[in-house]
């Protein structure tokens, strides 16, 4: 199962790579600080471990076999990505 895992994390560096080489980089802005996009990333991976999936695998595929637990997951994050932008918008950002 590791051979897969280190596949996957060479793919996403190479590819990336390989596509700026044949065609031409597109631009890239980041309007955030580096710690807060790794904390995101990290929170990410912990919510698709806890959840047993990720969001667009609950959204679009539990949904549409009408898991509960699926729908249940996609209303929970829903709301939850609701109020962290509510609150970081309009509470912390001033």
């Amino acid at each position: 199962a590791w051979t897969e895992s280190l596949l996957f994390l060479v793919g996403l560096i190479a590819a990336p790579a390989l596509y700026a080489l044949v065609v031409a980089p597109p631009a890239i802005n980041i309007t955030t600080s580096l710690p807060l996009l790794i904390a995101g990333g990290v929170l990410v991976g912990i919510g698709s471990r806890l959840g047993a999936g990720c969001t667009s695998g609950h959204g679009v595929c539990g949904m549409s076999r009408l898991s509960k637990r699926s729908i249940l997951a996609t209303l929970t994050f829903m709301a939850v990505a609701i109020i962290v932008v509510t609150v970081s918008r309009n509470l912390i950002a001033g």
